[in-house]
């Protein structure tokens, strides 16, 4: 029986630190992956209009006569590596909007636990709530 009485359990305030500084390191990871995310789509967005746009000079040229038929099959490959492009494109929107809304369910939990703690809330925010 003596060892029932002699547990101690730890001060909920330290379990909230621990728990704040986890949310913390997670939230700084869901920044740093929609930051590779954006960047990614921000190169893409550039290869995709300097495509575009040489594709459309090719075949401009071609109907003017100014370059060969022969470059079908270029303005062929620009198409393909266009709608490569916007699909990529897609798929890196949908996954940032995928760890926004992960960033803002983390941003309700550690609000929500805030709230029960009473004087524990804002001792240690995750960084760069959005």
């Amino acid at each position: 029986m003596a060892s029932i009485f002699g547990f101690r359990s730890r001060d909920p305030a330290r379990d909230r630190q621990t728990d704040l500084q986890r949310f913390d390191r997670l939230a700084k990871l869901f920044d740093q992956i929609g930051a590779e995310i954006e960047a990614e789509k921000t190169g893409l967005e550039n290869r995709y209009r300097s495509t575009a746009a040489n594709a459309a000079f090719l075949v401009e040229a071609m109907e003017n006569g100014s370059a060969s038929t022969d470059k079908s099959s270029d303005v062929s490959a620009m198409t393909g590596a266009i709608l490569n492009y916007e699909r990529r494109i897609a798929e890196l929107a949908r996954q940032k909007g995928l760890m926004k809304e992960l960033r803002h369910s983390l941003d309700a939990i550690v609000d929500d636990g805030d709230g029960r703690s009473g004087s524990q809330a804002g001792q240690a925010m995750p960084a760069g709530r959005s």
